[in-house]
């Protein structure tokens, strides 16, 4: 399992998506700043930022609220 947690990025945010692979989080990252942030162009720069921060978790870890 694959987690990105948007406060490690956007400072305060409590955001998170997590999914099977990398490329389905980055997905879902890019959709909810699309969807909720206004942005209408990710740059690539953004996209990798956002690969920097996918770390992998254990499907039976409790997450955090």
């Amino acid at each position: 399992m694959k987690r990105f947690e948007a406060g490690t990025l956007i400072p305060g945010s409590t955001w998170r998506a997590e999914a099977e692979t990398e490329a389905e989080v980055v997905r879902r990252a890019v959709e909810n700043l699309r969807a909720y942030h206004g942005e209408t162009e990710v740059r690539p720069e953004m996209v990798e930022r956002i690969k920097q921060r996918i770390v992998d978790v254990d499907p039976g870890e409790k997450t955090r609220h």
